[in-house]
């Protein structure tokens, strides 16, 4: 199966799978649930290609192993992620910037974490780099260990296991093996509309920000200006 490059080859699904077989999708689902440098990662890509490629017969392996051993992984990714975070705590946020890591990449999250709260854990499952930093600030929130458990196994089953799922599923579609290309395209940009929402909502909460600071400088009708009686005595 040839499918189109979405960014390096290296990140290619069909090149990883091929070159690392299903011990490469468990690492990078790891890498990507929950260490920080795992953001860039293909996750979604990759476990519809993986789900897509076990239906064909291209990756010798059960179904139900495939799934179990993904959900396993993205599970103790996030574990890992949160007790990073609760051992770090607050000076993850005083780390500066390198080319693997932002801050504009844990404000994010903390934002996303503070909006929807434990549910969060399974939201950002299904939206690139959020997912990867998000059990992170809830180690760093100290979010109580009995609710992420069971919010990160939620989760962890809801996409490990549903993305690759809906990869078998539509494997078995001819229509998907001859538009495979277009279909993988699709599936990003479909993870990618979350950001683009967030991003364009806190641009126009900026813009409202500054121009009601930029209207608050400029004196209310009728109000004396303190300058004004200043110059006025000044004169006298």
């Amino acid at each position: 199966m040839n499918t189109l490059a979405l960014g390096p080859s290296w990140l290619d699904p069909d090149y990883l799978i091929g070159e690392f077989g299903l011990i490469g999708v468990l690492v990078i689902v790891f890498a990507e649930s929950g260490l920080l440098i795992g953001f860039f990662l293909p996750g979604d890509s990759l476990l519809f290609t993986t789900g897509l490629l076990v239906t064909t017969g291209k990756l010798d392996k059960p179904l139900w192993l495939v799934c179990t051993l993904i959900v396993a992984a993205a599970v103790i990714g996030d574990q890992v992620g949160y007790l990073f975070g609760r051992k770090v705590g607050p000076s993850l946020f005083k780390r500066p910037d390198s080319k693997l890591f932002k801050q504009e990449n844990v404000a994010k999250a903390h934002e996303f974490f503070e909006k929807h709260g434990p549910k969060s854990l399974i939201l950002a499952r299904f939206v690139p780099i959020v997912r990867t930093f998000t059990p992170i600030i809830a180690g760093v929130s100290r979010m109580n260990y009995r609710s992420f458990i069971t919010f990160n196994i939620i989760g962890g089953v809801l996409w490990g296991a549903g993305v690759t799922l809906l990869g078998a599923s539509l494997g078995k579609i001819d229509f998907v093996h001859k538009h495979i290309e277009m279909i993988l395209v699709g599936i990003v940009l479909i993870s990618v509309i979350p950001i683009v929402i967030e991003f364009l909502r806190a641009r126009s909460q900026s813009k409202k920000s500054q121009a009601h600071d930029d209207g608050s400088d400029h004196d209310a009708p009728g109000t004396p200006n303190p300058q004004g009686h200043r110059g006025r005595h000044a004169k006298r």
